[in-house]
């Protein structure tokens, strides 16, 4: 179950309730009180047209990206202090993910995800058009460079958390698993298609022609989205407002347990496995002695590793449990990750990657898919905003802390730690399992009764108590206070910024729980959209050690 660590308020009711206004009693009324996926096709998804021609447009669109990250590192192997330049690049790419995914999720939750999608591939055209145009007229310094590949970041900061919580929407929920592994191909199969284009054009043309292709592959994205006609969603109601979305996107993977355990795996696998993306430019060109092409040779390797992995996954999730795919993933490419850092011998280096590919979209599409999964509709976007924010920090911070380490010392070293990293951070599975999330309902549903108010609330006016009395037979009191621990996880999931139980001191058998949420608009949310079958579940478990079901009141602002 999803659930959070914070404990419940000890202060008293008195207490409690000082300092938040003086309240209405709007009402009081009663409250009324799927199976494991099934292999499915790694290319089932591909069916539906919709998301085949949108996957093939996202794939263009990440080759160039590929191919600008290539020209950028290219531009920089020779410049003063290039070790820790080119792994800037990749940092100049991530931290826009890390600073503006949550925000990116809420707007992709609140807005059209199908006009944001194409606003964005707009502004990144006109970036890539002035990176070429500037690195052909041999205007482009490296601080140049990293600031305007941190503007295209921010772009695709704003794309992920959009495209990832459309593909729901695309496919049957059976073939996310697979979906998510053809999102792995598309981020993979572009590490070697984009670099050995990026190679090749380098050779013949130069650095500013990379750049320029790069710029016609958002609109080839862009006029998919325009063929596209995205229905109206009408299921979430007025769109949230913007601040209040990001604070309950926040507050939901703060109170789920489920979310943070995913969210920590992935990152015990990035850190330490952005080594060989960030430091493999000199691997290439220092240890082996290559030049760009024989790099986009070695990305092809990895490539060609992840294809096969994707086609392996869903066969994989089908037979074995997600935390042990986690550990054979991680073991491997740690393994790997070791020898790339110590063997000169150009072939071994191009062999031990495909097997580092494999592991990579293992793991990858894992946690994805699981993610995918697990989120609530209303909450997808920003909790697969919160996700690119640990996808991109674990690999921008890693490759920042693996060049400047191979800096100091050189690139076996930083390659042996990254890897004896790996293999610890596998280790650690025995007290941090991949939750299986097979048996959980996630689909929402909407079971609380209509509040009869007598006061009619302004929809952002707040804070809203909400105050519940159930009465608890002695015998039932332990087990009641354990099940509304719970309860309590839900309603902080769900939108309540504080929670409490409590008990009445005249009457020992009546229990009050009592929770604010901050406006009434929030708690209409809660009532309308928020609320899945697990979280009916959890509230049945508390309320069947009840004598009959709780009296509900809703406290609103006195002016």
């Amino acid at each position: 179950m999803s659930g959070g660590s914070d404990g419940p308020d000890h202060r008293g009711p008195g207490q409690w309730i000082v300092g938040l206004g003086l309240f209405n009693a709007g009402s009081v009324t009663p409250v009324a009180p799927e199976p494991p996926a099934r292999s499915v096709s790694a290319w089932a998804p591909l069916s539906v047209a919709t998301f085949r021609w949108l996957w093939l447009a996202l794939l263009a669109s990440n080759i160039g990206t590929w191919m600008q990250t290539v020209g950028a590192q290219w531009l920089l192997v020779d410049a003063p202090g290039a070790d820790a330049l080119v792994s800037l690049v990749q940092t100049a790419s991530m931290l826009p993910i890390v600073l503006l995914a949550l925000p990116s999720g809420a707007l992709a939750d609140t807005f059209d995800r199908r006009r944001l999608l194409l606003a964005v591939q707009v502004g990144q055209f006109a970036v890539t058009v002035l990176l070429g145009v500037l690195t052909a007229l041999d205007h482009m310094p490296p601080a140049l460079l990293l600031t305007l590949t941190f503007a295209l970041g921010a772009g695709q900061a704003l794309t992920l958390p959009a495209w990832q919580s459309v593909i729901p929407e695309l496919v049957p929920r059976a073939q996310l698993p697979s979906a998510s592994a053809l999102g792995a191909i598309s981020q993979n199969v572009v590490r070697a298609i984009g670099p050995a284009i990026a190679g090749l054009v380098i050779a013949w043309v130069g650095v500013a022609a990379v750049f320029l292709l790069n710029s016609l592959s958002f609109v080839v994205f862009a006029a998919v989205l325009l063929w596209w006609r995205r229905p109206v969603d009408d299921d979430l109601g007025p769109p949230e407002r913007f601040g209040a979305a990001v604070r309950a996107g926040g507050r939901y993977v703060r109170h789920s347990v489920i979310t943070r355990r995913i969210l920590l795996r992935a990152g015990l696998f990035l850190l330490p496995g952005s080594a060989i993306w960030a430091l493999l430019p000199l691997v290439a060109s220092r240890r082996l002695g290559l030049g760009p092409g024989g790099y986009g040779l070695l990305l092809a390797a990895l490539g060609v590793g992840a294809v096969a992995g994707a086609a392996l996954v869903p066969r994989a999730r089908a037979r074995f449990s997600p935390t042990r795919l986690m550990v054979v993933a991680a073991v491997v490419f740690g393994v790997v990750t070791i020898v790339v850092g110590l063997v000169r011998v150009e072939i071994v280096v191009a062999l031990v990657l495909v097997p580092a590919g494999v592991a990579w979209v293992t793991v990858l599409s894992n946690v994805n898919a699981t993610l995918q999964l697990f989120l609530p509709n209303w909450v997808r976007a920003r909790g697969l905003g919160v996700y690119q924010i640990v996808f991109a920090g674990g690999q921008g911070v890693g490759a920042l802390v693996w060049g400047v380490l191979a800096q100091a010392t050189d690139l076996p070293t930083a390659h042996l730690a990254a890897g004896a990293l790996m293999l610890a951070g596998a280790a650690t599975v025995v007290w941090w399992p991949l939750p299986d999330i097979g048996g959980l309902d996630r689909e929402p549903v909407s079971y609380w009764l209509e509040p009869h108010l007598d006061v009619e609330p302004a929809p952002y006016g707040g804070p809203v108590l909400v105050v519940l009395r159930y009465e608890v037979p002695p015998e039932n009191e332990v087990a009641f206070r354990t099940a509304m621990e719970k309860v309590r996880r839900s309603r902080r999931r769900s939108g309540a910024v504080r929670w409490g139980l409590f008990r009445e001191g005249e009457h020992i058998e009546t229990f009050v729980e009592v929770y604010q949420v901050a406006s009434w608009d929030e708690h209409r949310r809660q009532h309308e959209h928020r609320l899945t079958g697990v979280d009916r579940e959890i509230e049945e478990a508390a309320r069947v050690l009840a004598t009959g079901p709780p009296e509900v009141a809703h406290l609103l602002p006195a002016d």
